[in-house]
């Protein structure tokens, strides 16, 4: 199972390339529009893995940053405890964020992709060629 996990600086590579694609701002020639639902859809799936992958390595790093603190730990109150743990995973808490957000990003884009192909069937029955 160790071998299907991204390491960090890989998913952090990846969500560079990502970010840079969905941030480019999308025209409504058709051609690109549907490129951009073609990326989008593919990267929807690849997002999803890197966020679960980001996920392992924050409850790694939570499971070992909590047995290297538990004394600490067992003395606080219940809420600051969780506060503690979240503090201790700070990287890989922005990185299941950068995650989470880069692949609702895809999907929220897919959409707007949907939309603008609608569209452009839409104005194509309206006026077919020819008239």
């Amino acid at each position: 199972m160790e071998s299907l996990v991204t390491p960090i600086n890989r998913i952090v590579e990846e969500l560079r390339i990502i970010q840079d694609q969905i941030e480019i701002e999308l025209s409504e020639d058709i051609t690109q529009v549907i490129d951009r639902g073609n990326y989008c859809s593919a990267q929807m799936a690849r997002t999803g893995k890197l966020l679960a992958d980001a996920k392992i390595h924050r409850d790694r790093k939570l499971r070992g940053s909590i047995i290297a603190e538990l004394k600490k730990i067992t003395a606080l109150p219940a809420s600051t405890a969780n506060k503690f743990a979240d503090a201790m995973c700070e990287d890989e808490n922005y990185l299941v964020n950068w995650c989470e957000r880069v692949n609702r990003s895809c999907t929220h884009q897919l959409d707007w992709c949907r939309t603008l192909i609608s569209k452009a069937k839409a104005e194509m029955s309206a006026f077919p060629y020819g008239n």
